[in-house]
Order: structure tokens, then C-alpha cells, then sequence
């Protein structure tokens, strides 16, 4: 895919797979940053469709989608209902 100067980057048309999703998220958590995680989760959250996510978590669709609008802080819960939704888990490693 040829990119011209016009066009902006748009990391969510690079995530087609399972495979990539988690791969930019584990990129994102690694940088230590959780801004930079919560942008992250919720480029995925809206690539992969809000209105899925809304029924699989049983959250609401207006609500996800303000939970990861700019500069917000979603709730722990929040995060975890829309990793699990999304057929991923946390796991801590030293």
C-alpha cells in the first residue's frame, strides 16, 4: 500500500487479525505509558465496532464510546470488560 503525502496514518487499517490487535496493544502497554494504552485500546475499540463491543460487554454503546474519547479515564472495569469482549486477558509477567 502506497501512502501520498496527503493521506494520514490510520493504525486501525493495518489491524485485520486477531494476531494484530493484540500485538498493537501489547506495543501500546509496553511503553509504560496508560494514556498511551487507553488511546490504543480504544483505536481498537472502534475499528473492531462499538456497537459489538456495546453487546458483548452488556455496556452501553454511547458509554464506550465516551469512555474512550480524547484525554478520558475509563473506569478499570470498563477496560477489562472490553479486553475480555475482545477475546484477551491480562496477565502480569516480571
Amino acid at each position: 500500500m502506497t501512502q501520498s503525502m496527503n493521506d494520514t496514518f490510520n493504525v486501525s487499517d493495518y489491524l485485520n487479525t486477531p494476531e494484530d490487535v493484540k500485538a498493537y496493544l501489547q506495543a501500546a502497554l509496553d511503553e509504560n505509558d496508560p494514556a498511551f494504552f487507553i488511546d490504543a485500546l480504544g483505536v481498537v475499540a472502534r475499528s473492531s465496532g462499538m456497537k459489538a463491543l456495546s453487546e458483548k460487554t452488556g455496556l452501553g454503546y454511547q458509554s464506550l464510546y465516551k469512555s474512550f474519547g480524547e484525554g478520558k479515564h475509563p473506569r478499570f472495569e470498563t477496560v477489562f470488560k472490553v479486553i475480555e469482549a475482545m477475546g484477551l486477558r491480562f496477565k502480569l509477567a516480571s
